[in-house]
């Protein structure tokens, strides 16, 4: 018992993370974790160029001058 109570106590987390995971991919949840994944990304990358318009202009420019 004592053995038990040791791994629950080291490896518990990663047993929890497990069931969690394999839940999420049963119910098929995973699907709307990425798109919500991707949604905020993408509000993070508008938000970013909105307030440094300037410098993601001029990166570009020279992105493309170089291609």
């Amino acid at each position: 018992m004592d053995g038990f109570k040791n791994f629950m106590s080291e490896f518990g987390g990663a047993l929890i993370g497990a069931i969690v995971a394999i839940l999420i991919l049963c119910t098929g949840l995973y699907k709307l974790i990425v798109g919500v994944i991707l949604v905020v990304i993408g509000m993070f990358v508008g938000n970013y160029i909105q307030k440094n318009k300037y410098e993601v202009k001029e990166k570009l420019k020279n992105f493309i001058d170089r291609v």
